[in-house]
């Protein structure tokens, strides 16, 4: 069992293969942390890892010992007040004002397998209980009644350990969680770089790296969603650490709301790693007999750099985090009307799309907004979810969705189910449904406001009327969009001390109805969306398998946030399409080849008019279609490498290896063609050595060992005088598939 505990020095030891995770229980009951980091030999006693030293000013625990001081003891779960003066993972407040708390250790627990968490929440799980051990920690402070337990899963086979807390307050006096982070980890040094993914609408998860410095680095969300500014995740890796070799620690939330991430620097060199919801507008009231859990961490370890890192959240997230029908199927290569028509589309029109689509052989046709209600633009209709236009659609969705599927492809729907507009019957029957502040103004976004899924009765109303249009059409497939966040966050329905749970019980109100949809159409493929990628996050992932990538559909811009999302997420969760030109976000031009050749590397479909195309064009997206549907499973399936970093320079490089190492696609990507350049190679990475590969487009055959040695060679006309005439294939925007089969 990979979690050992010793009775006499009170330390527990979490280990595999890969990790090691010992921590113990400190002389004053509550838990210290001792090493996390690659697996080490058992040892009968670690004690000698906890240092203690007198320090001036420093609060000591015990009267006459001027060692024992939690501002320079690394911990588990810090709390503030009691020796330690930096940022604590919990606070909680009670009647008397006072928020010190003493939490000690009771008992523990260690079982095979992995528990579920309350309320819905998102969690990575186990299929079989020999997958992975638990721990849990008992801890409780005697003055208030309350209980903390501390819940550790370690895997068997993945360098893997996820966490999360549980309050259960046992007192007759009430107490409020004012802060409660899911995990802290206090690290011995601050020799690391930290790594975020942050950025904005249409440019998300821009990888950025900092240098850690004395004090607070951090990433967050106060906007009610994850966001498209930063991403609940960060990594700490080591100043000389690469993409293939050197130590990395990554932190990824399984949430969807407001969070908090950082690392704290303390002025004598230790780091403090904390991760959870974000303390702002949170405050939980627990009355007797009232339990909160926050939502799960998950920490990897990996010795062979950011790659090694990200490798194992794309397995473990596609295939322990997504769930249901989907989660081992290809999806299936779409068309979404959204940048072919915008809301000016009707039934024929849309029919005439589907009829090309099923020629040049996709599979799915989705109708995005303006379906419904009285939406001939985005200030009106939303919420209406049932079709009144029958000017635009004469037999509703379900005689669209029929006549659709006729033609053998299948047929997909666009909801905004969390938003309102004020001109909708929706808001003219339930004004109060909103969020928003008593007597004060109310800010839109995008002509909309956000209703209340803190309130069951709302979240009711959405799901009778998105289950109503589910099972009266053929719809195989849900597009889940969200375009506004939070502001005036105020329940019209809570009291004034519960104000403080709205935030979070907002997040749990959408997970009830995913989980409620998801449960009654068991093989319709959901995907998320929040105007682009601004809620691409683990919690959308457990209950929709993909999430699209972002609103910005330009394939050169799109390496950066594919190459970006990839430090956390598998490429089966990325929405990519290859859309209309010029693009309707930049206005570039970018070959069709090299639209499709980014939008692979993920579920890949199309966004753009199919009647506007040549046939030459026609040919060329059968072509692409029928590459898809040949290497899909390898996409699906492989193992992802990034080899050059949009980010560093003119190219991008990343590739996909099948399982059984025989077949891998390389994409090579140079946006702006060059001058007179040197010849060029990149080195591939994950192929048998021993195995020799056929190389498309250089025609050439080579071992394993010599494309990740010696290199693939990618030069091109640039590397001399390029006196080819311009031809579409040439000039800027390149890109090319090497397809690699082993002999």
């Amino acid at each position: 069992m990979p979690i050992l505990f010793n009775d006499q020095t009170k330390e527990f030891h979490l280990y595999n293969q890969a990790i090691s995770y010992i921590m113990t229980v400190l002389p004053n009951g509550q838990l210290g942390q001792l090493y996390y980091g690659k697996k080490i030999r058992h040892n009968a006693s670690f004690s000698h890892l906890l240092e203690q030293r007198p320090r001036p000013l420093s609060a000591c625990t015990f009267e006459g010992n001027m060692s024992f001081s939690l501002e320079h003891i690394r911990q588990e779960y810090p709390c503030y007040g009691t020796g330690d003066f930096k940022y604590p993972a919990y606070e909680i407040l009670q009647q008397n004002g006072s928020d010190i708390t003493e939490f000690e250790y009771v008992s523990h627990q260690i079982y095979k397998g992995k528990p579920a968490l309350i309320d819905k929440m998102p969690s990575t799980y186990v299929e079989s209980d020999e997958e992975a051990t638990t721990l849990e920690i008992t801890l409780k402070d005697a003055l208030i009644q309350t209980e903390l337990v501390l819940t550790y899963t370690i895997y068997e086979e993945r360098p893997v350990i996820t966490r999360h807390a549980t309050f259960k307050h046992l007192g007759q006096e009430e107490v409020t969680l004012t802060n409660a982070m899911s995990m802290a980890v206090d690290f011995p040094d601050y020799n690391y770089e930290m790594v975020e993914l942050t950025g904005a609408w249409s440019r998300e998860r821009y990888v950025k790296h900092r240098k850690l410095e004395h004090g607070i680095q951090s990433v967050y969300s106060m906007r009610g969603a994850s966001s498209s500014n930063y991403n609940p995740f960060l990594a700490l890796k080591r100043p000389q650490t690469t993409e293939n070799s050197g130590e990395v620690y990554g932190f990824s939330l399984v949430y969807s709301g407001n969070f908090l991430a950082q690392a704290e620097v303390h002025t004598y060199g230790t780091t403090r790693v904390m991760m959870g919801l974000h303390p702002n507008r949170f405050n939980w009231v627990l009355k007797q007999g009232d339990v909160f859990q926050t939502p799960e961490v998950v920490m990897v370890y990996s010795e062979d750099g950011l790659n090694g890192m990200s490798q194992t959240y794309h397995e473990l997230y596609r295939t322990r985090l997504c769930r249901g029908y989907w989660r081992d199927r290809v999806r299936p290569i779409l068309v979404n009307n959204w940048e072919a028509t915008y809301f000016d589309f009707n039934e024929d029109k849309i029919v005439s799309i589907a009829k090309d689509a099923k020629e040049l052989g996709i599979e799915l046709f989705v109708l995005d907004d303006g379906w419904f209600g009285n939406r001939e633009d985005d200030t009106v209709g939303l919420g209406d979810w049932y079709v009144k236009n029958f000017d635009k659609l004469p037999n509703g969705i379900a005689g669209l969705a029929n006549r659709v599927t006729d033609l053998g492809i299948k047929f997909g729907l666009w909801f905004e189910p969390e938003m309102v507009n004020k001109n909708s019957d929706l808001y003219r029957a339930h004004p109060d449904w909103i969020l928003t502040t008593p007597n004060r103004g109310a800010c839109h976004g995008r002509h909309q406001f956000v209703l209340d899924f803190s309130r069951k009765e709302v979240v009711d109303y959405i799901y009778e009327a998105m289950a109503k249009v589910l099972s009266e059409a053929p719809i195989s497939y849900v597009k889940w969009d969200m375009n506004r966040n939070i502001t005036e966050c105020f329940s019209a329905v809570a009291s004034a001390k519960d104000q403080g749970k709205v935030f979070h019980k907002y997040i749990l109100g959408v997970y009830d109805l995913y989980d409620r949809l998801t449960t009654e159409f068991p093989e319709i493929l959901f995907e998320s969306c929040a105007s682009g990628g601004s809620r691409f996050d683990p919690g959308m992932l457990y209950y929709a398998p993909q999430t699209w990538t972002s609103d910005d559909t330009d394939a050169v811009e799109r390496l950066k946030i594919q190459y970006g999302t990839s430090m956390v997420y598998p490429i089966s969760s990325m929405g990519s399409h290859v859309s209309a030109i010029p693009n309707h976000q930049l206005y570039r031009n970018a070959p069709l080849s090299t639209r499709a050749n980014v939008a692979y590397f993920g579920t890949f479909g199309y966004e753009l008019d199919l009647n506007k195309l040549t046939e030459a064009e026609k040919n060329e997206v059968k072509q692409q279609v029928a590459f898809f549907k040949e290497y899909r499973e390898t996409i699906f399936n492989g193992t992802f490498y990034r080899l050059l970093s949009p980010f560093e320079g003119n190219e991008t490089c990343w590739m996909i290896v099948s399982q059984d190492q025989k077949t891998a696609l390389v994409g090579y990507y140079r946006p702006l063609n060059e001058v007179n350049v040197g010849f060029r190679r990149v080195k591939l990475q994950g192929l048998n050595p021993d195995l020799k590969y056929t190389v498309s487009i250089n025609e050439t055959t080579n071992y394993g060992d010599e494309l990740m040695n010696a290199g693939l060679i990618t030069s091109d006309g640039s590397c001399g005088e390029n006196k080819a005439p311009y031809d579409g294939t040439n000039g800027d925007y390149q890109s090319r598939i090497y397809l690699l089969k082993a002999e």
